[in-house]
């Protein structure tokens, strides 16, 4: 099947696309307020005239007579306020009131001639104070009209500009978490390049080639990823195993990597590229800045309805709950990313839990 762009229906075709189903929906709500609206108003004034004493069916075809035409009035009416939508909110009120003031003498001549026509071929004397009761109602009508006209209007402005904000909120969060995720530290390229580098120049040909195929499989794999879409955390684990097997080509002699997964949060969604951060800092302030041989060690279970994901490593010997300067910002990065996707509900936590052995735990809620 054919995709909605090689069908023609591009951003700007797709855009009138739904502004042209916004106006046939606004059209249907109008319709359906005035039929609402004349039906009340026919059955109100057979009620009203049956207790003056007049017969509600023999009226009702003057009284039906009377409805359509001022339905025709209204409908003028409607066109005229539609071109004041865009006036301030006193300008439109002023507006629907000269309109419903120039209507009512026109609704009331023919409202006369109907009385004279049902009446025939007696006498219709016009009666002032008849007269004057039948302006006074019609100016009613017609302003009452106009004033819920105006309200339902006002009302799918504010609709519009509700979904125009939550699209906006939603745009913006989607650009935040873009930009989070896509924050690769970029001290792992430039360490990597230069990896590739030394391996070449010591002619270790096959080891910098096998380096090139992991940092291009790796980079391919986060750029296709779409940072407002979860992945399962069997995936994200991939990645960073990916990630890691760059890295242990540059420190294959001292970095050891331990993944425990407990086997029912495999399939649990998180965050894509969510460890990545930690996993640099793991790196950079553990393995890289160390002589000898450096553990990096993750843990994930359920604990609590939420998940817990633990990654440890060692580092140069530092006194017990400090944070070495720098290594702040990934975890800035990740605990910025969960407090927006997960509405403050996730928690992150760090620091040394001996000398020597830092500690990131992410604790995440279970959809």
């Amino acid at each position: 099947m054919a995709s909605l762009a090689e069908a023609g229906f591009g951003p700007v075709a797709l855009k009138d696309v739904g502004r042209s189903r916004e106006q046939a929906e606004r059209r249907r709500a109008v319709l359906r307020l005035a039929a609402a609206y004349w039906v009340a108003v026919f059955l109100s004034t057979s009620v009203l005239w049956a207790v003056a004493g007049t017969d509600p069916i023999e009226s009702a075809p003057g009284k039906l007579a009377s409805i359509a035409f001022a339905l025709l009035l209204t409908t003028g009416m409607t066109l005229l306020l539609r071109r004041t939508l865009t006036w301030p909110l006193w300008q439109q009120v002023v507006g629907a009131f000269a309109l419903s003031l120039a209507a009512t003498p026109i609704s009331g001549a023919v409202d006369y001639l109907i009385y004279v026509v049902c009446v025939y071929p007696e006498p219709a004397p016009l009666d002032p104070r008849e007269l004057a009761y039948s302006l006074i109602f019609g100016m009613s009508l017609f302003f009452g009209w106009s004033c819920l006209y105006l309200v339902l209007c006002y009302s799918f402005a504010l609709a519009e500009g509700e979904r125009r904000m939550a699209a906006l909120r939603e745009e913006a969060l989607s650009a935040q978490m873009r930009a989070l995720a896509y924050q690769v530290n970029p001290h792992f390229l430039f360490n990597t390049l230069n990896a590739m580098t030394g391996l070449i120049e010591e002619g270790a040909n096959a080891n910098a080639r096998g380096m090139v195929l992991k940092l291009s499989a790796f980079l391919r794999k986060t750029l296709t990823l779409d940072p407002t879409q979860d992945i399962p955390l069997s995936e994200e684990l991939a990645l960073q195993s990916d990630y890691l097997a760059v890295e242990r080509t540059r420190f294959s002699d001292r970095m050891k990597v331990s993944f425990s997964v407990a086997d029912d949060v495999r399939d649990i969604r998180v965050p894509p590229l969510i460890l990545q951060p930690i996993f640099e800092n793991a790196v950079k302030y553990g393995v890289g800045a160390t002589r000898g041989p450096v553990e990096i060690a993750l843990h994930a279970e359920r604990r609590d309805g939420a998940l817990v994901l633990t990654v440890e490593n060692d580092t140069p010997q530092e006194v017990a709950g400090s944070i070495r300067s720098g290594m702040g910002i990934g975890l800035r990065n990740v605990a910025d990313r969960i407090a927006t996707h997960f509405a403050g509900a996730a928690a992150l936590s760090s620091g040394y839990v001996r000398p020597g052995r830092f500690v990131v735990r992410l604790t995440l809620p279970l959809a």
